[in-house]
């Protein structure tokens, strides 16, 4: 069932899981989020939508890899905040697909100017962020990939 990894490589993997939660953890939601600060669960849903405007919600949910109430509260919550919305899928009546705001947009790049800001000048080399960037992109693709193979 799961893969056998060698004592030295499950040290390495599990160190780099760590440090990603670790960083994430470094960079709080920015204070200038309008109409307020979001939560880190609230930008995970958004960036999933953000990556995959006008999926269907069942979509977006199953990206989010949050249980179905706990991802209809959030979603729920970002639309009152104005940051996300639903629209009847044209092809489906009964499905709905969700899109973010333009207020959502600009808090996209008001996070990218505190994280930005915040990860300044820790890696002075450009074509080293590029290869972490890559890398880690690697990373949550084939996770994803994954985890949909696996799925029933």
């Amino acid at each position: 069932m799961g893969i056998c990894v060698n004592e030295g490589e499950a040290r390495r993997l599990f160190e780099l899981a760590d440090v990603v939660h670790g960083i994430s953890r470094q960079l709080p939601p920015p204070s200038n989020l309008e109409p307020a600060i979001c939560s880190p669960i609230e930008i995970h849903v958004m960036r999933c939508i953000h990556q995959n405007p006008g999926s269907a919600a069942r979509v977006i949910a199953d990206a989010t890899r949050l249980p179905s109430s706990n991802f209809s509260r959030v979603l729920r919550g970002l639309e009152a905040k104005g940051l996300a919305r639903r629209e009847a899928d044209e092809r489906d009546a009964r499905s709905v697909n969700l899109y973010l705001t333009d207020l959502a947009e600009r808090n996209f790049v008001r996070m990218r100017d505190a994280w930005s800001e915040a990860l300044h000048g820790i890696i002075d080399d450009p074509s080293l962020i590029d290869i972490v960037n890559e890398t880690l992109r690697r990373v949550e693709k084939a996770l994803i990939e994954r985890r949909q193979q696996s799925a029933p």
